[in-house]
């Protein structure tokens, strides 16, 4: 059962799918953009040897540049739901290509991989723009909660020399630590059933999806990362808890940033200071992707 939960895509009563876009949105201008920016399809086979076949939305800058950003989004979400950060970065001059993750929107797959598999296939999608792009491309990689986890776990691998910088907004420190603490937070289990409980499904996630929970790690990663990095957590995120954000800036081993925003649950930093997150990324990116 709890297999399923976690590792298995399809509707989930924890998480808000509800993508319509409300006028009373303080990001309803960015999201409507979205919906009737001219979208290119671009297709891939997934990292691990073709197996998938995976989708995203490119959309090029208004004006020529060799400034892009892959953007990825969260957990049983879809590229639809990334449509006010694409905003953002397009309005500050990028290129933007938005995938569906595997197993999720228009992307083949049969397991949510939480980050770990998908950094492999990040890489590739880096690959695929500076083939579209040239050698000068620049790389922004940038992503929200299983996104922002995806992306860190993504600086671990060896990468392009393209690729720049990251972003990650509300990323978990490990898979490990997430599920354990959601079986504390969303079923109320008490400490001495959760541990054997996860590791119980990480055993079974290893023969189903090809992984041990512990290897899903974004710290690890970190350790091995040295681009400049901005990290974005909200300081009332119940979902991964904001002190995950802490142990993850301290991993990071290049120039690194943290933004911790008052009042922001999961995932909403942007929605909650719509202007002050624009001019944070705007920052950091002027700084590190000259």
């Amino acid at each position: 059962y709890f297999f399923h939960v976690a590792m298995v895509p399809g509707h989930k009563n924890f998480i808000n799918n509800n993508h319509r876009i409300e006028r009373s949105d303080p990001l309803y201008h960015q999201k409507e953009w979205f919906v009737h920016a001219h979208k290119q399809k671009w297709y891939m086979q997934s990292a691990d040897g073709g197996q998938y076949r995976l989708v995203a939305d490119y959309i090029p800058a208004a004006h020529h540049t060799n400034k892009d950003v892959i953007i990825a989004h969260g957990f049983m979400n879809k590229k639809e739901s990334m449509g006010a950060y694409a905003c953002l970065f397009h309005q500050l001059g990028y290129n933007v290509l938005v995938p569906d993750a595997r197993a999720h929107g228009q992307s083949q797959g049969r397991f949510i991989g939480y980050g770990y598999p998908e950094r492999l296939d990040q890489r590739k999608w880096a690959e695929q723009l500076i083939h579209k792009n040239g050698s000068r491309s620049r790389i922004a990689l940038f992503g929200v909660s299983m996104g922002g986890a995806t992306m860190m776990m993504t600086s671990g691998v060896h990468l392009p020399k393209q690729v720049k910088v990251i972003i990650e907004d509300c990323g978990y420190t490990s898979l490990n630590d997430e599920i354990e603490y959601e079986a504390g937070y969303l079923y109320h289990l008490p400490a001495i059933p959760r541990f054997p409980l996860v590791q119980m499904l990480s055993l079974i996630n290893r023969f189903a999806n090809g992984f041990f929970f512990s290897q899903c790690s974004s710290i690890n990663a970190l350790h091995h990362n040295y681009r400049p990095t901005l990290f974005i957590h909200g300081k009332a995120d119940h979902f991964v808890p904001t002190r995950m954000v802490y142990q993850n800036f301290r991993a990071s081993q290049g120039p690194k940033e943290l933004w911790v925003v008052p009042k922001a649950k999961h995932a909403k930093s942007f929605q909650t200071e719509p202007r002050a997150y624009k001019q944070h990324v705007k920052a950091f990116l002027d700084e590190y992707m000259k």
